[in-house]
């Protein structure tokens, strides 16, 4: 329990306890207060508010949403000799070799937010793809994206901009720009709106929970459709959690895992139990429980060449033997570069979906989050341990992603003949014009 709310406590506990001594009605309701002392009367009121506290918690424990919320520097690295973890992770940063690396910014759909972070008449800030947006919700309900920065002196519309009907107004001037268009419909002191006066919209959607923006290098309008998962729209799987994870490294690099099948045996079958950091998960203390794994990836053919399929079917034995309670089989369906639908069935604990979705920050700053959907009728407890066991092993990948180089010609064997397919695949969603990373008198210029 956070001090707050200890502090809470004991000031609602001792002002109870002064009120009740000092002549409170109580007194001739319950006569036993008569009998004992403020410092007792004090003591009732501090253990009625911790166990008003605890059934707070047990009841968040059993039916709240699980949200694991990692920061830039939680999750990867090795701290040591009484560094920070912003330390390790920027001597990380600094000194890692990159390699040669493809285009930063594939084409297609990406994440910006969650539906339920953006309440109607309110304007968001999000770094995405390099770019600062600005996302709000007009009074009719739909969520727009336009850049952030007024066209006419650069203030920040998300900084300080208010939502008027179906426009955002700029907080420097009152500039009002349409959410559906760009266009500027009102400057406050001018006679006039140049035609021309309008901020760039990014082509967006929402749906399954999330708003989504659309980015082609060359502008081009979207290629394909976010599939829309029916269950969440009708309310028969419900939102269980969620993890956010930043990850330092190209983003091919996170959907290539679906095609190295083999890494999954040697990193992923130790038991979710001996945690995430490498140095330990071979621990011989669990060795007697293990993940088994069977994968196989596959592209899909036109006209969804834009999707892949990965079918996962785990297993967990327990000193060699199998318990089959806890098969599971999930189908990973990618949809462009950055999202993927994780389809989970189970004979016994139900259905859902985790949506896996990568967004580019940066040109190597990834923002990965998992959100859980599940069937309203099991216990939220079942998705909440779900989404944790996924999220252990994810923070396992995240360890090698941030420390790894990236190989443009690696050394396979033929085992690894998915790698190069996926790659062969992915590389669709580049273009001629799509940015590169570039080093230049040690700055970044893409």
């Amino acid at each position: 329990m956070s001090p707050g709310k200890l502090a809470v406590i004991f000031g609602l506990g001792v002002a109870a306890g002064l009120i009740i001594q000092s002549g409170d009605p109580l007194d001739s309701w319950y006569p036993v207060w008569r009998e004992i002392g403020l410092l007792a009367r004090a003591v009732v009121c501090l253990i009625a508010g911790a166990s008003l506290a605890t059934l707070g918690w047990l009841h968040g424990f059993l039916f709240g949403p699980l949200e694991l919320l990692r920061g830039p520097d939680d999750v990867g690295y090795i701290v040591e000799n009484g560094r920070s973890k912003a330390q390790a992770a920027n001597e990380v940063r600094r000194r890692r070799r990159t390699g040669d690396l493809p285009p930063v910014y594939p084409n297609g759909w990406y994440r910006v937010l969650d539906s339920h972070m953006l309440r109607r008449g309110e304007v968001r800030s999000v770094t995405v793809l390099g770019e600062q947006v600005a996302v709000f919700r007009g009074q009719d309900g739909e969520a727009y994206v336009v850049d952030a920065y007024c066209p006419h002196l650069g203030a920040n519309l998300a900084v300080g901009g208010q939502v008027v009907g179906n426009c955002i107004e700029c907080p420097f001037h009152g500039w009002q720009f349409r959410g559906t268009d760009g266009k500027c419909v009102k400057i406050p002191y001018a006679e006039k709106v140049p035609d021309f006066a309008k901020v760039r919209i990014w082509p967006s959607c929402e749906l399954n929970g999330q708003v989504l923006v659309w980015f082609h290098c060359d502008g081009e309008d979207p290629q394909w459709l976010v599939p829309e998962q029916q269950e969440i729209t009708t309310g028969e799987w419900v939102y269980r959690g969620r993890t956010e994870h930043f990850i330092n490294a190209h983003i091919q690099e996170i959907p290539e895992n679906a095609a190295d099948i083999a890494h999954l045996d040697h990193l992923h079958t130790p038991a979710i139990v001996s945690g995430v950091d490498l140095r330990y998960t071979n621990s011989k203390t669990w060795e007697f429980l293990r993940h088994d794994w069977k994968v196989q990836w596959e592209p899909e053919a036109e006209p969804n060449k834009h999707c892949s399929q990965m079918l996962v079917k785990h297993a967990l034995t327990v000193f060699g033997s199998t318990w089959h309670l806890l098969d599971v089989c999930v189908l990973a369906r990618q949809v462009g570069p950055g999202l993927v639908f994780l389809l989970i069935e189970h004979r016994f604990l139900g259905r859902g979906v985790i949506l896996q979705c990568v967004t580019p920050v940066e040109p190597l700053l990834q923002f990965v989050t998992h959100t859980i959907f599940y069937q309203s009728n099991i216990p939220p407890l079942v998705p909440k341990f779900i989404l944790k066991a996924e999220s252990i092993q994810f923070e396992r990948d995240v360890m090698i992603w941030n420390n790894k180089k990236y190989i443009s010609k690696p050394l396979l064997v033929k085992e690894d003949s998915a790698i190069q397919k996926h790659r062969r695949w992915f590389s669709q969603f580049y273009s001629e014009h799509s940015p590169q990373l570039q080093h230049q008198r040690n700055t970044l210029d893409f």
